[in-house]
């Protein structure tokens, strides 16, 4: 446990630092916020951040956000002080601790930081016979490559395999490739030099330094851009890096593990990934089976699960019944471990007092097949239409008769009833226009709260008011005329996310580009002023 006190606490930094030695914690002191980000820039290992509050802690937390230095931040300050304590809390402290310090106190948040918070809880033999390969492997040098399904578990698996490593005790450093923008990606990963580019003004150190003598872990690998690829390529062969504006090789020894969510050979014969840097990568392959593929697993997650949210609520935890049980084993769990999460975290919220039942059970998406528990089913494609009697022939030199104007929608009704059934047909949350005409109500989850995605319905062509831009042939795509593809792609993306409760990683499967592409669109419309869904959020 590596502690870094920035400023003098008041006087109190001694009592601190011996405080914190006691608990079995290295303590560095940094006298500035500029000494403390020329500490965490330098890739020297900090677990927890002390701060001082009559320091700028605003400052600091703004510059490590900035950075990406993922380190917590505790404020500390006299105990009388809350307007200060109210202020670093809002800048993104984690705690505050008053001064002078109680040993009882540091020694409680000490044990939060240096808790394990990526638990592997398992029950079924095929997760355990991954584990075992996990741990019989972990103890060589050998590069892994982790897939999986979105939600498994991939991490966690790969600290496991930190953890049973000869270098457990070295940094063990994670590197999202889905989230960093690919301009400062090979920053990142290599480090930099001061100068080195606009806005380098001082020297970083990169991931692999970091990681040295430990493990990286390049998490959604899929994801890098190819020719960054060829880089990494090297550094992992030749064990050397080259900062970017450096003028000489950094030696490195560091264990790599990499993750996909992503077929890699699929990837690779389509060209967007690297077969050199595959082979490199796949020495031995860890396949986390997804949770529909062990079943037993779901009860003791759905307990730990149950505890973790109860305590962080400050509710009571509750047994779950054997009908919730069966209900959870019955889905289908796209969203695998981590859907099962969420649902349990919503279920101890809204559960009675006694127990979790199954009506506390709100299961989004598609997948269950327990009888008596419909939920939604899965996207399909729309069935086939129900087309309408051929019309009667006309006789030469006449012309058709106009329809009613009640049965001539507008344009904008047209279109908006065009992409609604288009979305269905597709799996996708129902499109409601600004003003809706009167119509039935779509189908819900009868024991959930949240609407149900509409599968396609067959389409009568005789029916009143029938939008008249479908087609005979099932075409939805008449009526989108006169609207740019941006606007199109805008709306389906939009509710696509909705049909996801906020998911990004879950929409980006479902609309077929990668996690990064839908986390730059929806920058864009953030920018345009649109209201995008937030994880968890339910939009009507």
């Amino acid at each position: 446990m590596q502690v870094l006190i920035v400023g003098g606490l008041g006087g109190q930094i001694g009592a601190a630092s011996k405080i914190a030695m006691a608990r079995g914690a290295t303590v560095q002191l940094a006298e500035s916020v500029t000494t403390s980000l020329n500490i965490l820039r330098a890739g020297n290992r900090i677990d927890l951040v002390m701060a001082d509050i009559t320091l700028d802690v605003a400052a600091l937390i703004e510059a490590m956000h900035r950075e990406r230095i993922n380190v917590p931040v505790v404020a500390c300050g006299i105990g009388n002080d809350v307007n200060g304590a109210v202020n670093a809390i809002k800048a993104g402290a984690q705690e505050f601790i008053p001064l002078p310090p109680e040993a009882d106190l540091i020694a409680a948040i000490l044990e939060a930081v240096t808790e394990e918070s990526h638990a592997l809880i398992h029950r079924d033999a095929r997760m355990a016979e991954t584990l075992r390969l996990a741990e019989q492997v972990a103890k060589s040098n050998a590069t892994i490559l982790i897939t999986g399904e979105s939600g498994t578990g991939k991490e966690i698996v790969s600290r496991f395999v930190h953890r049973k490593s000869k270098r457990a005790d070295k940094p063990f450093v994670a590197v999202n490739c889905a989230a960093i923008p690919e301009n400062l990606m090979e920053s990142e990963l290599f480090g930099h030099e001061k100068g080195a580019f606009t806005g380098a003004q001082a020297r970083r150190i990169g991931k692999f330094e970091e990681a040295n003598h430990g493990t990286l872990l390049l998490d959604e690998i899929s994801e890098m851009d190819v020719r960054l690829q060829a880089k990494l390529l090297r550094a992992i062969q030749e064990k050397e890096i080259d900062r970017l504006g450096g003028k000489s090789p950094v030696k490195i020894d560091v264990r790599i593990l990499a993750t996909s969510n992503r077929n890699l050979e699929a990837e690779v014969n389509a060209g967007n990934f690297r077969e050199d840097l595959y082979f490199r990568l796949n020495v031995v392959n860890l396949d986390i089976p997804s949770l529909r593929e062990r079943p037993d697993d779901i009860p003791i997650l759905a307990e730990f699960f149950v505890k973790k949210y109860s305590d962080a609520n400050d509710v009571p935890v509750r047994p779950i019944s054997p009908l919730a049980i069966t209900r959870l084993r019955s889905h289908h769990w796209r969203g695998n471990v981590r859907e099962l999460e969420n649902t349990m975290h919503r279920a101890v919220l809204i559960a009675g007092p006694t127990e979790i039942g199954p009506e506390a059970i709100m299961l989004s998406g598609a997948g269950s097949s327990e009888p008596g528990w419909q939920s939604a089913p899965p996207p399909a494609a729309a069935p086939a239409p129900v087309y309408a009697p051929a019309a009667e022939p006309m006789a030469p030199g006449t012309t058709a008769p106009a329809e009613p104007a009640s049965h001539t929608p507008n344009a904008p009704s047209r279109a908006s009833s065009a992409y609604a059934n288009a979305n269905a047909a597709y799996g996708g949350a129902t499109y409601r226009p600004a003003n809706p005409t009167p119509q039935t109500p779509s189908p819900t989850d009868d024991n959930n709260h949240y609407p149900a995605p509409c599968p396609a319905e067959p389409v009568d062509y005789d029916a009143p008011g029938h939008d008249e831009n479908i087609a005979p042939d099932g075409s939805v795509t008449a009526a989108l005329v006169g609207r740019t593809v941006a606007d199109v792609e805008r709306d389906l993306i939009i509710d696509t996310l909705k049909h996801c409760f906020g998911n990004r990683t879950h929409a980006a499967n479902i609309l077929g580009i990668s996690i990064r592409t839908l986390r730059n669109k929806l920058r864009q419309y953030t920018d345009e002023g649109r209201a995008v869904p937030q994880p968890g959020n339910v939009q009507d």
